[in-house]
């Protein structure tokens, strides 16, 4: 099975709970964590608002860790890290 299946919902992963979206510098990040044999990869989907359209970048990190809620915790703060690092430049 490859790669992309596997991350967006292949058999043998799949996102995590949902959690609830968090707003920062007017982006919304959307943290959706990747289930993966017993562990939590990081991952995220931001989105803004830009000239009345909603664009989106996903954040997809190869950090895993085991406990659900702290991949959640560390998907928004990797998130942040990059929204303050390339700006709106991530949703070229």
């Amino acid at each position: 099975m490859s790669l992309f299946s596997k991350l967006f919902g292949g058999s043998g992963g799949g996102a995590a709970k949902p959690a609830e979206a968090v707003e920062y510098q007017g982006c919304k990040i959307f943290p959706e964590p990747i289930a993966e044999g017993g562990q939590h990869r990081i991952a995220a989907r931001i989105e803004k608002e830009i000239d009345g359209e909603t664009k989106s970048h996903y954040l997809i990190r190869a950090d895993t860790l085991m406990d659900a809620e702290a991949a959640v915790e560390a998907s928004v703060s990797k998130a942040k890290v990059l929204i303050d690092q390339q700006g709106d430049r991530i949703f070229d």
